[in-house]
């Protein structure tokens, strides 16, 4: 699949993307987050990919939105959005399709991520940096505000008291405080990294059920914003009657008894039940200020 800054790239049932300009530390543009929507679209609908890697080319992963416009870059208006409106957050729209996504998502932070470079990893479900990665969430320090709905992602994945101290300084910090704050799960060496994060996605690939995965995955996010836990009861209820009596269940308990790999045969394309009767995917309505 070809496109004009990312790279798409499918080998083993993981799909590795990667941001691809790497002259300017593969920083954001209009037409990067579009492709990466396209692209998480192709995902889901491709049985093939059982898990995806994000990942940067060159030394580094994102440093942030392209301020090649200057002092106007975030200026919506300036860029030909109504006087007046309040149009939607590009980097929100990256970041929900990620939440969405199907398939596991697992970032390996090869260098600089800041601002929107930091942010579209939240809504990814494991994080891996390379030891020479420095991240920071510098809104503050350019006069604007967090977004790709990270005020809701980052302090469900550190914590409401390290997301106010990083968002509220602005500062830049290094691969290990990142660690220590939870923000990724382990270090690597650079020449390592994407070696971590394809063994740890051909583990997803290679013994799961996809279709128990991706249920699983909704499960988890949805759960963060649970009223009780009588819905997670709810979804798990659902779940395990519709897929105890399904041919993945049967494969995956008969080889368990038989002491061999499994071989599920469900999709993701045409076999994942709705656990979540009721649930509705909000909408966003453009809207004058």
């Amino acid at each position: 699949m070809d496109f004009e800054t990312i790279r798409y790239e499918v080998a083993d049932g993981v799909l590795t993307l990667t941001l691809d300009r790497p002259e300017q530390l593969n920083a954001f543009t209009l037409t990067m987050g579009r492709e990466l929507i396209a692209a998480f679209d192709a995902s889901d609908a491709d049985d093939d990919v059982r898990a995806v890697i994000v990942t940067g080319a060159g030394r580094g992963f994102c440093a942030g939105a392209d301020l090649s416009g200057g002092g106007a870059s975030f200026d919506a208006e300036a860029h030909g959005a109504d006087a007046g409106s309040v149009p939607r957050d590009l980097g929100g729209e990256v970041s929900l399709r990620i939440f969405a996504s199907k398939k596991p998502v697992i970032a390996a932070i090869n260098g600089p991520a800041v601002g929107v470079g930091a942010t579209m990893t939240l809504p990814m479900d494991v994080r891996l940096a390379a030891e020479s990665a420095r991240m920071g969430f510098v809104f503050a320090r350019r006069g604007i505000v967090p977004e790709a709905a990270s005020t809701w992602f980052l302090p469900r994945v550190v914590g409401i008291a390290q997301a106010t101290e990083w968002v509220m300084t602005g500062r830049v910090f290094d691969a290990e405080e990142a660690l220590r704050g939870g923000l990724v799960r382990s270090l690597h060496d650079d020449g390592g990294l994407l070696q971590a994060a394809r063994g740890l996605a051909r583990e997803i690939a290679e013994n799961t059920s996809p279709v128990s995965v991706a249920l699983a995955r909704q499960m988890l996010w949805r759960g963060l914003v649970a009223a009780h836990p009588m819905e997670a009861h709810r979804a798990e209820s659902h779940g395990m009657a519709t897929r105890g009596r399904a041919a993945d269940a049967i494969e995956g308990v008969t080889a368990f008894l038989e002491k061999r790999p499994a071989a599920f045969p469900d999709r993701v394309s045409t076999d994942l039940p709705d656990v979540f009767p009721g649930w509705v995917e909000p909408t966003y309505e453009t809207r004058s200020s």
